[in-house]
């Protein structure tokens, strides 16, 4: 039986940079490739999580988007991408890897690269999943008004910049007794040791803007379609989980008890059981 372990990482060149590329898993099995948030390298999706979804038979792929982990990054500021070079991203990883098509997780902010791929390139689009993200329609209720996020540090302090993001992710986690500070930090340590240019991470993402698909809208998604969200979300409140529901045909809610606007480890039995669930029916 094929390990579930991963097979290291991999600086691939995809679409004139270079980004890293971690997989798990049998490669023969169906692909499923996690799409991290923004500013998030691919240790925001936990190895051990990765594992067990390769556990259940697919081919797992994490990566560090551009200006995040050690794949290529921009002076602060001045990203010289789009949003939809992120999303040809994902297709040239598949491309490098040798495959067709694939499950897309993608979460919060980069749910659109979701929608882009699930939109523009359907072949190539198994079906998708949304974690913690939302329509963006201007009727959803604004994050909770207790959410207070920390004020920027300076980023060429490492010991402030880690202290930021622990705040960050404590505050998105909305008060969730899931939230694992110490796992967090230890997190966030690594990550900002293993960057490129963390001052890069932290900004160039939301320079961007965002692309909208070419061909139409969410009720134009043909892929079966999962959305995950936490009850506990502060930033996008469960009405946005539920209007992207509403808005794709066909698509599923799952909402995780316990997790805000992130998938801590007390739902990963829920979580990944979902996954594999809605990704049954597809072979590469």
């Amino acid at each position: 039986m094929t390990s579930h372990h991963s097979h290291g990482e991999r600086l691939l060149g995809i679409n004139g940079v270079e980004l890293c590329v971690e997989t798990f898993g049998d490669p023969t099995a169906p692909a499923l490739v996690l799409v991290a948030g923004a500013s998030a390298s691919m240790l925001w999706w936990d190895a051990e999580l990765c594992g067990r979804i390769a556990t259940g038979g697919r081919f797992v792929v994490r990566y560090d988007h551009r200006d995040t982990g050690r794949s290529t990054c921009w002076p602060p500021g001045q990203p010289a991408y789009a949003y939809r070079d992120l999303a040809e991203d994902v297709l040239g990883i598949l491309d490098a890897l040798g495959v067709e098509r694939a499950h897309l997780v993608c979460q919060s902010m980069f749910g659109g690269i979701g929608v882009l791929l699930g939109v523009d390139r359907p072949a190539r689009v198994a079906s998708l999943t949304f974690v913690s993200t939302s329509t963006g329609a201007d009727d959803l209720p604004p994050p909770a008004g207790d959410l207070t996020m920390p004020a920027e540090p300076d980023s060429s302090d490492p010991a402030a910049v880690v202290e930021y993001v622990v705040a960050a992710a404590r505050a998105c986690s909305g008060g969730s007794p899931s939230f694992d500070e110490a796992a967090i930090r230890a997190l966030v340590e690594r990550d900002v040791a293993r960057a490129r240019n963390y001052a890069s991470t932290l900004v160039n993402h939301y320079a961007i803007g965002s692309d909208a698909p070419s061909r139409g809208g969410f009720g134009d998604i043909t892929a079966p379609t999962l959305v995950v969200h936490g009850d506990h979300d502060p930033l996008l409140p469960p009405a946005h989980g539920e209007a992207l529901r509403d808005a794709i045909p066909g698509a599923e809610l799952l909402i995780l008890k316990g997790a805000g606007h992130d998938v801590p480890r007390a739902v990963w039995d829920d979580f990944a059981s979902a996954l594999l669930r809605h990704t049954a029916g597809d072979r590469p």
